[in-house]
């Protein structure tokens, strides 16, 4: 059994704004029920709810050296199953705000002090744990793995520590002006571009990736994909120097909150063997965003950020021509204003095949997972992705662009392979797009070629224990290699 410490910004139930959070709440239970002794950490934000989760006030009163300062912070616990705990940093004047992150005008001006902190504060609180490995994710944990290496390189309670970093998305770094370095109360010997210095900026993202004794992201594909210009977003050639300790590990998916045969939230349950439940969720559906309902008519789905690294120039610039398809499309997200309109200008204009709400509401995705026939992903990239997953599951076949991890998890359907699961496209342009819908569409107008693909694609299985297990491998080689130096 190891001590493993994972360091998230969010993690469900206690706090989200996206993917993340999913993977951060669902990985360290997966490990748990590997035996492991886990310990999630994050901060007490004012969205965590008290009232469902009983947090216990520690004894832990830490003294966090941020600057000049030493910034006083409480720590509260929750056990959460067997083995498993979760730690929540509370540090009102950074944490109790509305965001996390921001507000809908920007990001929050303090966010390098209010993660160095983060960083400094898990360290303080982890003296007490004396981990084995230290996980951490994205780029508002990042500096711990440089603090490991440095300010606590002599501290014997790390001593047996190894850190892991995982990207989650390159596209987001932690990029803020060098004169925020001396918060960190590291020394401007790291302020060069073999450590934290990029292109005049402290990265903190960088620092995870050159400092971490592990580096993974969440997909294959995309772990190859960041080692490019086209994708790497400036840090390529950092990744490429770490390519002997860089992993691809596919997130999984926790099939507790995604079944078509559990679903609280669906119209009606089903399975493979019983897949009539399937009908009556997709005329709720339709009825729901007041859709004529119509069995035969194809229901293409779109739940997401409404952005263009999501690929909405090519949803919106082939709009026309899918309508003329005889497709009805649904679509739930928030996300860039310009989307936001030109979204609502098209629903107006084909009211009886488009259905839109700009929101996020859960209970609406899962019933959009359910009763629409097909899911579209058309992704500029896309580091792993979830719903093409959760998709698969309840029998609404994908189409995907050939990036990332949906490149990974969707196998293409054509004359050649009818063991596919969905339908995927390379190029990134409308026609592309266009086309791949015109082949699901073929086979949907085949209602025995189209229950087998569905059935395929449920059967599949991405659930968080071949995961867990893969991160575990990674997580003992590191600890084999700590004992033999």
């Amino acid at each position: 059994m190891m001590k493993i410490l994972l360091v998230s910004s969010e993690a469900i139930p206690f706090a989200k704004t996206g993917g993340l959070a999913d993977v951060s709440g669902a990985l360290p239970k997966a490990l748990a029920r590997l035996d492991q002794d886990v310990t999630l950490i994050l901060p007490k934000y004012r969205q965590v709810d008290e009232k469902h989760f009983p947090l216990e006030k520690t004894s832990l009163e830490l003294k966090v050296p941020v600057g000049q300062r030493l910034e006083p912070a409480e720590v509260y616990a929750v056990e959460m199953e067997p083995n498993y705990r979760v730690l929540l940093i509370r540090k009102d004047s950074y944490y109790d705000r509305e965001h996390l992150y921001g507000s809908p005008s920007g990001d929050y001006e303090d966010n390098a002090e209010r993660f160095i902190f983060f960083c400094r504060a898990v360290l303080e609180a982890a003296r007490t744990i004396m981990p084995d490995i230290i996980h951490c994710h994205d780029w508002q944990s990042a500096l711990v793995p440089v603090y490991l290496k440095t300010l606590y390189q002599t501290d014997a309670r790390f001593a047996r520590a190894s850190s892991v970093f995982t990207i989650h998305n390159i596209g987001y770094q932690g990029l803020f002006w060098h004169y925020d370095l001396p918060l960190t109360n590291l020394g401007w010997e790291l302020f060069t571009p073999k450590a934290l210095e990029f292109y005049g900026k402290l990265n903190f993202l960088k620092g995870g990736i050159v400092f971490a004794d592990a580096v993974t992201t969440v997909s294959r594909k995309y772990m190859e994909e960041i080692q490019s210009p086209e994708f790497g977003a400036g840090l390529e050639g950092v990744l490429q120097d770490r390519r002997r300790d860089l992993h691809g590990i596919l997130n999984g998916v926790d099939y507790d909150d995604w079944s078509p045969a559990s679903d609280p939230f669906i119209r009606a349950k089903y399975e493979p063997q019983r897949l009539s439940g399937k009908k009556a969720c997709k005329k709720d559906l339709q009825k729901e965003f007041g859709l004529p309902v119509d069995e035969s008519i194809p229901v293409i789905g779109i739940i997401s950020r409404l952005a263009e690294q999501k690929g909405f120039d090519l949803i919106t610039s082939a709009m026309d021509d899918l309508m003329r398809g005889g497709v009805q499309l649904i679509i739930l997200g928030t996300g860039d204003e310009k989307y936001h309109l030109l979204l609502d200008s098209l629903a107006k204009k084909y009211p009886r095949q488009i259905g839109l709400k700009i929101a996020f509401d859960n209970a609406l995705a899962h019933k959009i997972e359910a009763g629409a026939d097909m899911f579209l992903m058309p992704s500029r990239y896309e580091p792993c992705g979830l719903n093409q997953i959760y998709s698969l599951k309840y029998g609404t076949v994908p189409i995907v662009r050939a990036v990332g991890g949906l490149d990974d998890t969707i196998e293409d359907h054509h004359s050649g392979n009818q063991c596919g699961n969905g339908f995927k496209f390379k190029d990134y342009s409308p026609s592309a797009l266009l086309d791949a819908v015109q082949r699901a569409l073929r086979v949907y107008r085949d209602p025995h070629a189209w229950e087998k693909l569905m059935i395929q694609g449920m059967a599949a299985d991405f659930s968080w224990g071949r995961s867990a297990q893969t991160y575990l491998q990674v997580y003992q080689d590191l600890v084999r290699k700590k004992n033999s130096a």
